[in-house]
């Protein structure tokens, strides 16, 4: 589970301004301020790291670690500056020492010094990258692939809090899956179908959620399965019609058609785990279409794909091709309640997409 700490040290001023947005942040650190100003200051009730006595976490610089803590049931964060490759030792030490929590300063931000400490500290207790925005947040979280434990913020701005809270809590939880039974499918005929490319590689059970109504999306795999008339394309998902939804990074869907190189995907698997990759092509061709409706909920629910072996939906325990999908056949969906605006769920709107 990956954490999100917001530094208030420097920005005690704006620290009542920041009240709506700290409420998203699991801890609330200052070097300077206790428990009781913090939450005088903003009017929220938060866990704070401080060194102060009446904070949840004791907040300590690398080398007070042997310093008895005046409340011995605190758990403990130190903070480590690296300035050099020979202080990524310093982590590993701060854990030894008793720390379960290490947070990394960086005064020069590079990926490599994160790679090495990544490396050197993993499963020895929670590692935490210091940031400035969201994007360097993006890449702490997944920095070869396992990435930081969580960021700690240290900016004011609002719009930055909530941005990067997205990002962090979007890696907590997986999505819901559940079984659909297919009803039932047809050939519609030609259409613009779109492949989309990423620039990851998935494996079998991984591929992206789309489907014709935006509250109702099927899991159509990646081109991963070894086929005697094609060559697997395990960066692609053949996602059908370029007017169907597909789920996007935050939570937000897009049209198909609006998808283009550089744009952020979601990719998932049959468990509902998630990752996000980045579109390197997307390829638009005319080519023959299959209808297939299933049964969910007491919900009758749609996708779009095209008519071809290589097609596959997810299954609970595999995967099936569209040339194979007949009536009674279990496939993993996304169903939520509400409509989209603009790609964002709106849970309390009532829509009928059919």
């Amino acid at each position: 589970m990956k954490e999100f700490w917001v530094s208030l040290d420097g920005l005690e001023a704006g620290a009542s301004k920041l009240a709506s947005s700290l409420a998203t942040a699991d801890v609330v650190v200052s070097q300077k301020l206790s428990k009781r100003e913090i939450e005088k200051l903003t009017g929220v009730k938060v866990t704070v790291a401080s060194p102060a006595e009446d904070s949840d976490i004791w907040l300590v610089a690398s080398d007070e670690l042997l310093r008895r803590d005046p409340k011995t049931s605190r758990p403990t964060a130190a903070i480590v500056e690296i300035t050099s490759g020979g202080d990524e030792m310093k982590v590993a030490n701060a854990f030894a020492k008793g720390a379960g929590h290490v947070i990394v300063r960086c005064p020069d931000w590079k990926v490599i010094p994160l790679e090495n400490v990544i490396s050197k500290a993993a499963s020895k207790g929670k590692l935490l990258m210091e940031v400035s925005d969201h994007t360097q947040a993006q890449l702490a979280l997944e920095t070869l692939e396992l990435g930081s434990d969580g960021v700690i913020l240290n900016c004011c701005s609002i719009d930055e809090v909530l941005k990067t809270s997205e990002i962090v809590h979007s890696k907590l939880a997986g999505l819901d899956l559940v079984e659909a039974e297919v009803s039932g499918k047809k050939e519609i005929g030609l259409g613009a179908r779109a492949c989309v490319d990423t620039t990851d590689l998935m494996v079998p059970g991984e591929g992206l959620l789309v489907g014709c109504q935006s509250n109702a999306l099927f899991l159509v795999e990646a081109e991963v399965e070894q086929n005697p008339y094609i060559a697997s394309r395990p960066f692609r998902v053949n996602a059908g019609p370029v007017s169907l939804y597909v789920l996007c990074a935050g939570d937000t869907t897009n049209y198909l058609s609006e998808l283009e190189a550089g744009h952020t995907v979601l990719i998932v698997n049959r468990e509902g785990r998630t990752r996000q990759s980045s579109v390197g092509r997307i390829k638009i061709e005319r080519r023959p279409l299959m209808l297939v409706e299933a049964k969910c909920q007491d919900r009758k629910i749609k996708t779009i794909l095209q008519n071809a072996e290589t097609i596959r939906l997810v299954t609970k325990d595999g995967s099936k091709s569209v040339t194979e999908l007949e009536p009674g056949n279990m496939v993993l969906v996304r169903i939520e309640q509400g409509g989209r605006h603009f790609g964002t769920l709106v849970p309390e709107e009532s829509i009928v997409e059919r």
